[in-house]
């Protein structure tokens, strides 16, 4: 018993020290969805800064494909020595497994959760011309002309439908889903007329908006967005429409904890770096930092509510 207890002691101390050491090379933050989308975007930011915090480079690799899957996979089978980190986001630990018959792993319970970062403002943008302004008027003329009002979105299955598809089934108006290869040409022809509306990621709109190039309707969240305090929710119009579409920091399932704890209090001391405020404050996203426990009841949760959605619309993205 003297022998197994001294183990377990030499074991906690050689974990304490290895955190307090950490890192002690490169640390590799896989970000599952290509560059310059709002998970690049945000997580550079956040690499810049642990990289300038831990004095190690901390690199960007960006490992697109099925909707986050393929980058996600990559650190479920990554060794749980703190040095492959991911940035993922609700539709990749949420959404996905109900929507992806071969996934090889659960996003929710075969990953470690480190800390959320920031709820991202997903906002509900039309084109100009559309004659509505809020989203009582959308809804009625979506009443008026059932199935002649689209929707674009970046794929099937991805954040903008869902967002949709929710909107749907509280109204029971009917929409029409136009899918394209990614979120840069579902803008690119909602800018040019060729669909209605949008739902998307302030970062995203946020220059075309204030150009007066598109026309905001309301944000998903369940609060006003620190950005645009002058935008109401679609809740206030529909109580009980939420949409929260948050990020955050996971690592393989079995990080020893002192290293969890480690990477989450720097993040916390990241986020509340006055610059990081104000960067995240002008692309739309309210920072949220939080235990690795809050962040796993989150995703649980989330996983729970967006199921139900996913089925109910019948939503298969393989």
């Amino acid at each position: 018993m003297r022998r197994l207890l001294c183990g377990l002691c030499c074991c906690a101390l050689i974990t304490a020290t290895y955190a307090q050491n950490y890192p002690a090379k490169p640390v590799r933050l896989i970000v599952p969805w290509p560059a310059g989308g709002t998970t690049d975007i945000l997580g550079r930011v956040i690499g810049q800064k642990l990289n300038e915090a831990w004095g190690q480079p901390v690199v960007i690799e960006n490992r697109g494909g099925a909707a986050g899957n393929i980058g996600t996979e990559v650190v479920v089978k990554a060794p749980a020595d703190g040095y492959t980190l991911l940035f993922g986001n609700m539709g990749t630990h949420a959404t996905n497994q109900f929507m992806y018959s071969g996934m090889t792993f659960d996003p929710v319970t075969d990953l470690a959760p480190i800390s959320l970062i920031a709820n991202v403002g997903t906002v509900l943008v039309v084109h100009p011309n559309l004659p509505v302004k809020n989203v009582k008027e959308l809804v009625a003329l979506a009443k008026k002309r059932p199935g002649q009002l689209d929707f674009a979105s970046g794929g099937v299955g991805s954040f903008n439908q869902l967002c949709a598809e929710l909107l749907k089934m509280e109204t029971g108006i009917n929409i029409v889903h136009v899918p394209y290869k990614g979120g840069a040409p579902a803008v690119a022809d909602l800018l040019g007329g060729h669909v209605a509306m949008l739902f998307t990621g302030a970062p995203v709109t946020m220059s075309h908006i204030k150009a007066g190039k598109l026309k905001i309707i309301a944000v998903t969240d369940s609060k006003r967005v620190g950005a645009l305090p002058d935008v109401p929710t679609i809740g206030e119009s529909l109580p009980g429409y939420e949409f929260n579409n948050w990020y955050g920091f996971l690592a393989p399932l079995k990080l020893p904890r002192p290293v969890i704890d480690r990477v989450n209090a720097d993040l916390a001391r990241v986020l509340a770096l006055p610059d990081v405020k104000e960067r995240f404050i002008s692309l739309g996203a309210d920072i949220t930092p939080s235990t690795p426990e809050r962040f796993g009841a989150v995703m649980k949760a989330d996983a729970d509510k967006w199921g139900k959605v996913v089925k109910a619309a019948h939503i298969k993205a393989d």
